[in-house]
């Protein structure tokens, strides 16, 4: 479970560099469910690796929402 959730967690972490870029922050709305399942995947695994890089790219995605207006 854990290499899943770690397989999950990098593509995850493409897209969310693609999405920093100017103009492609609407692509984190994409990222977040992904790297929701990556989570789901790494919390069912004894492991932290692929939890923790999940919860990397959740938490650079919200805030990244939050400074462009995409959430509040």
């Amino acid at each position: 479970m854990n290499l899943i959730s770690i397989l999950i967690g990098l593509v995850a972490l493409a897209w969310a560099l693609i999405a920093f870029v100017p103009l492609f922050g609407w692509m984190y709305w994409f990222v977040l469910p992904i790297a929701l399942l990556g989570l789901a995947f790494g919390v069912l695994s004894s492991r932290r690796g692929g939890r923790n890089l999940n919860l990397l790219v959740i938490l650079v995605g919200v805030v990244r929402l939050a400074i462009g207006h995409g959430i509040f």
